[in-house]
């Protein structure tokens, strides 16, 4: 098994002279997505526009979802497949750039998947705002060559043309919702309706001919709805879309409770996670209805994990519950640009520590990663970029901790290291964190990080594998930065085995 980054710098994928063979895989004009180009921010409005002037997605949503049961979806939307005790599956987040980062995942995420029998893809399966034309180059082109069905969940930016890319692509070629009448005049709703972000006319008009790189019958795969759970061997996998805004409308929510009742074990997947960044998130259900957390932690649900993308890097946060544990999941890495994990702080919430938390790519590789890149856009490389063990001896200074990577020699934390550290929102210690370093830190990862994109290795990509038996889930996170070494051999940054008994 190669290096992981827990073990050298060379398995984070610094230093390496030999990059991948991904780029093969890329069509031959690649359009690079920039979050700081204003046509991109234009086109992503419709999250703004909901948080000011009243979301839609529920009512949206359950159009969809009646559509889909009129055309003779199962009410109950759950898909039983024939599966073993035993089975493996992959899940992905946050894939749809259609660059660089996207497809430097693929050839790993190709060779850990040889023998799963499903993946399910966790939030945003296009970027920027999940045109129907986009799947081509950034969903059936990248994932030609994996043979098993791919499931998903919509996240928020799948959900920027009212999901009906989406719909086209996993909800057996769902037709376009009928409009429904304007609304009055000089009301909140008339004045989203007049701002709101809509598909081109003629979206689509390629879907057909991009659908034949997945074309054969093992790679088939008919969702329900935008919501759904999977049966597979001694597994129920609930997935749940949780729209523009990170909450889910309330007759989702009383779907949820009721595909949560008996014995069966169960995975959560979701678009917005219950635990990240050392923060609980356990995500609204409208009307009052209380949280997914709620329904997760409930001890006759029998949930053992709950895995969320959005996010765009790995986080797993053990979280006791009652007498069991319950692994909550970050996993957004599969190809967007790449969240940063040093502004996360020293980690002590509900009974998770330091000792127990785990993240990809680490706070210190994070930290060398945005210097780099911001000491080459400032053109202040030499006063701004720190070196991997600078990085990480600062990061364990700030956060009272032992380096998580032994540097190669003894490093001095100087000064210029501790300044860099603090203008790119390196998290603290709880006990030394500021009422005004909290909003800092979240402005730096909301603001700045969307300008992260990068088009050279190492990239901090990671995808998970599951492979189930009646008495275990063994969860790994693989990481894919870019490098020929970690596609030969996709290292394993994290594993933790979850009893099903």
């Amino acid at each position: 098994m190669s290096d992981s980054s827990r073990d050298t710098a060379e398995g984070a994928g610094w230093g390496v002279a030999e990059r991948g063979e991904y780029k093969r895989l890329m069509p031959a004009k690649v359009e690079k997505l920039s979050w700081l180009d204003p046509r991109t921010l234009w086109s992503a409005r419709n999250g703004v526009l909901a948080s000011w002037f009243g979301d839609p997605t529920g009512h949206t949503r359950g159009r969809w979802v009646a559509q889909r049961e009129a055309a003779g979806a199962p009410a109950d939307k759950v898909i039983r497949r024939t599966d073993p005790d035993r089975f493996s599956f992959m899940v992905i987040g946050d894939t749809g750039e259609g660059d660089d980062p996207q497809y430097a995942v693929v050839p790993g995420f190709l060779k850990v998947s040889q023998g799963t029998d499903f993946a399910v893809i966790a939030s945003d399966v296009i970027y920027p705002v999940g045109t129907a034309d986009d799947y081509g180059t950034k969903f059936f082109r990248p994932y030609q060559d994996y043979q098993a069905p791919i499931y998903a969940i919509p996240g928020n930016h799948d959900w920027y043309e009212g999901l009906g890319g989406f719909m086209r692509v996993f909800c057996d070629d769902a037709p376009p919702l009928a409009p429904e009448p304007a609304p009055r005049p000089l009301t909140r709703a008339w004045a989203r309706n007049l701002l709101w972000h809509r598909p081109r006319l003629k979206d689509g008009q390629h879907l057909d001919q991009a659908r034949q790189l997945r074309s054969a019958p093992t790679q088939q795969a008919i969702q329900p709805g935008p919501y759904w759970a999977v049966d597979a061997g001694p597994l129920r996998i609930i997935g749940i879309d949780t729209g523009l805004l990170g909450t889910i409308d309330a007759a989702q929510g009383a779907w949820l409770r009721e595909v949560s009742k008996g014995p069966r074990r169960k995975i959560l997947i979701t678009g917005s996670p219950l635990y990240v960044d050392g923060e609980h998130h356990p995500c609204t259900i409208e009307g009052g209805h209380g949280t997914v957390d709620d329904i997760v932690r409930d001890p006759d649900h029998h949930y053992v994990a709950a895995i969320g993308g959005d996010i765009h890097n790995y986080q797993r946060y053990p979280v006791q519950v009652d007498g069991r544990t319950i692994q909550y999941v970050v996993s957004g890495g599969g190809g967007a640009f790449m969240h940063a994990t040093h502004t996360i702080p020293r980690v002590d919430i509900a009974n998770v520590t330091e000792k127990d938390f785990r993240c990809y790519p680490l706070r210190g590789d994070s930290l060398a990663f945005y210097s780099g890149l911001y000491g080459r856009r400032l053109r202040l490389r030499r006063l701004f970029a720190l070196s991997e063990d600078e990085a990480t001896a600062v990061i364990a200074e700030r956060l009272g901790i032992r380096p998580t990577r032994t540097p190669g020699g003894p490093v001095r934390v100087s000064r210029r290291a501790r300044i860099v550290a603090g203008l790119l929102g390196a998290g603290g210690r709880p006990d030394r964190t500021s009422r005004f370093r909290l909003p800092v830190r979240k402005i730096y990862t909301q603001l700045f990080s969307p300008s992260s994109a990068t088009y050279s290795p190492p990239f901090f990509k990671c995808f998970l594998r599951l492979d189930v038996t009646p008495d275990a889930v063994r969860l790994r996170c693989f990481a894919a930065t870019g490098n020929r070494a970690q596609e030969i051999d996709p290292p394993v940054e994290d594993e933790v085995t979850i009893p099903l008994t």
